[in-house]
């Protein structure tokens, strides 16, 4: 499955707001989790969005309207550290 960005988004429109050209959707098939400070154990997200942007991912996960910030780690995976809300555009300016 490929991921699909919600409502009028497009990737150009991403990559306009993030100024990162290169600015990609990235397949749904890794590992996607949430890390919490001071927590041992992470939660394991199903994603159905990753976007892929200045070193950066936003990742919507199934059943969810918030977009989480993390990093692709060396072996794929998304390691998300935190909810930037449901605002797309905001979260992609770190807002």
């Amino acid at each position: 499955m490929d991921s699909e960005l919600p409502g009028d988004w497009t990737i150009e429109r991403v990559r306009a707001l993030s100024g990162d050209e290169t600015a990609t959707l990235l397949p749904l098939q890794r590992l996607v989790v949430v890390e919490s400070a001071g927590q041992a154990d992470y939660e394991v997200l199903s994603p159905e969005v990753i976007i892929d942007f200045r070193g950066l991912c936003l990742v919507r996960a199934a059943g969810d309207d918030d977009w989480y910030m993390g990093q692709v780690d060396s072996d794929g995976s998304v390691i998300c550290w935190s909810s930037y809300g449901s605002d797309l555009g905001a979260a992609i300016l770190g807002l």
